[in-house]
């Protein structure tokens, strides 16, 4: 086993712990989640939720944490050397790990965009800038506007939106700048309490709301919550709500992405991911299920009421955060405070989770290449900040909703299905197990080899094979994508090919150079 000295490490479990919780806590635990539930039959859908934590959130992550320290034993922070480290005689399957790169990557280009909008709108909220739209068009045509969708009254130019994203990247270059310990790990550990103190405060207040219109007694809290909470059981029925609530489970927990496994290559043989994951998971619940499940949709039905928030609810999570939520903190008693608390909340959600994008990419290059820290990170910096600009600039054209189907959805469910197959049935499930429990302060239950071994890859068999019965032709030929918008989709799906087929190669140049400096040796 290589020398890993040179590697860098946490400074604490708390600091891995943080990172960790703090790339899957990000904007759908307080967006994407309530929206999910209160379309998919509300205290229903948590049935499939907790199955698919169970069957999938919980394990995976138990395999992500431990394939990435044991890669992390042979000076591999990325999937790409982690997989070969796992099955060396197989001369493909590093090129198998390229989608743990690409899917952070991918996912950066658009994710850092929408981040900015919290940190604009933070400002905004402090300066009243929003203060002017009172209805849902007005703070409608307001995002639009700062989009560069459209040009009105509010907005004449994307200046706006292209100031605050060139902040947010900066910020997020300056963290991965300074390393693990140094930026990741010392940001994580003042801002995920700082998150947790903006969304316990959010939540004492909507749930103090009370029924503010005594004109309109039903439009209260607790019927807000009912609203979100109260199960369709109908709704099981549908093996649509099964796929939405595994795929939330994907996205909340940050699995099958890739960026689990490069946090944890830089932990010590020693270092405990049983306790450490489960720590990571829970916190990662508190903020879905307690805050996120508890605030957006609970506060609009006391302002807008039960005929209004059934619509509020589909229209989508940026219309959620960035339309609804400022329609209903305006109403209240010091607007501007809570509306900053409501966007800086997003923001610290965002950013924990971009720097930990944008690991997986620079660990490769110091990793496989031996190019310093400094150097690989001003490389990933020129290269993703021009690839995002396709993100700003075609956000209405459909570019940012393939990205992240790509990136954030299909690939994501292909490598969490990869990486389970080795780990169970390359690997070993008996050395795995072994793997799993080396340095742990708690035994896993016993059921869970089963369940990892059995139920985990047919669960991920099953999710695929649902997508290519369900939407495989109508995603691949288009259809559904408007004359004007097709030659846009057309050449993000060419760049994404044109990005994984560069990273293949430098995949493969990597080892052969490592086999050269091998025979040379």
């Amino acid at each position: 086993m290589a020398n890993s000295a040179k590697r860098e490490n946490w400074g604490s479990r708390l600091g891995i712990i943080m990172a960790v919780a703090g790339s899957a806590v990000g904007l759908g635990n307080f967006l994407r989640f309530p929206a999910k539930a209160a379309a998919n039959g509300g205290g229903a859908f948590m049935i499939p939720y907790f199955v698919a934590i169970l069957l999938l959130g919980i394990p995976l992550m138990w395999i992500e944490w431990t394939l990435g320290r044991y890669g992390g034993g042979f000076e591999h922070g990325t999937a790409p050397g982690i997989f070969h480290s796992i099955w060396q005689k197989n001369r493909f399957i590093k090129y198998f790990g390229v989608i743990g790169i690409f899917g952070p990557l991918v996912i950066f280009i658009y994710y850092t965009y929408i981040e900015s909008w919290t940190l604009a709108y933070s400002f905004f909220a402090l300066t009243g800038k929003y203060m002017a739209a009172h209805d849902q068009q007005a703070m409608q045509a307001f995002l639009r506007g700062f989009q560069g969708l459209e040009k009105n009254e509010y907005f004449r130019t994307i200046a706006w939106a292209y100031l605050f994203f060139v902040i947010t990247f900066i910020i997020n270059i300056r963290v991965i700048y300074y390393g693990i310990r140094g930026g990741i790990e010392k940001l994580c550990k003042w801002a995920m309490p700082a998150l947790f103190i903006c969304g316990i405060l959010l939540l004492f207040r909507v749930l103090s709301l009370g029924t503010p219109d005594l004109a309109k007694p039903a439009w209260n809290i607790n019927n807000g919550l009912g609203f979100l909470w109260n199960p369709d059981f109908s709704a099981l029925k549908s093996a649509k709500v099964w796929l939405e609530a595994a795929g939330q489970i994907f996205f909340t927990l940050s699995v099958g992405i890739g960026v689990i496994l490069t946090y944890a290559s830089y932990l010590s043989k020693g270092d405990d991911v049983v306790l450490s994951g489960l720590s990571a998971v829970s916190t990662n619940e508190f903020a879905e299920v307690i805050l996120g499940g508890s605030i957006i949709i609970p506060a609009a039905f006391v302002f807008f009421g039960p005929q209004n928030i059934k619509d509020i609810a589909s229209s989508g999570v940026f219309n959620l955060g960035f339309v609804t939520m400022p329609l209903v903190l305006n109403q209240l008693p010091l607007a501007a405070l809570f509306g900053f608390v409501w966007f800086f909340l997003l923001f610290l959600a965002g950013i924990t989770s971009s720097v930990s994008l944008a690991q997986p990419a620079v660990a490769f290059l110091e990793d496989e290449f031996d190019i310093g820290r400094k150097r690989a990170v001003g490389i990933f910096a020129v290269i993703t900040f021009l690839l995002c600009q396709a993100a700003i600039f075609f956000l209405g054209r459909g570019v940012v909703d393939e990205l992240d189907f790509w990136g954030g959805t299909f690939f994501l469910v292909v490598f969490a299905t990869v990486e389970t197959i080795l780990f169970a049935w390359v690997f070993g499930m008996e050395k795995a197990w072994d793997e799993i429990h080396q340095g742990a302060d708690m035994f896993v239950p016993r059921i869970y080899k089963f369940i990892i071994k059995y139920i985990t890859p047919l669960f991920l068999f099953f999710i695929l094979g649902m997508w290519l019965y369900q939407e495989w032709w109508p995603k691949i030929f288009m259809q559904g994508v408007g004359k004007e918008n097709f030659y846009f989709i057309l050449g993000t799906r060419i760049g994404l090919f044109l990005l994984f087929f560069a990273l293949a190669v430098l995949v493969k140049i990597a080892w052969k150079k490592k086999r050269e400096k091998g025979e040379k040796k």
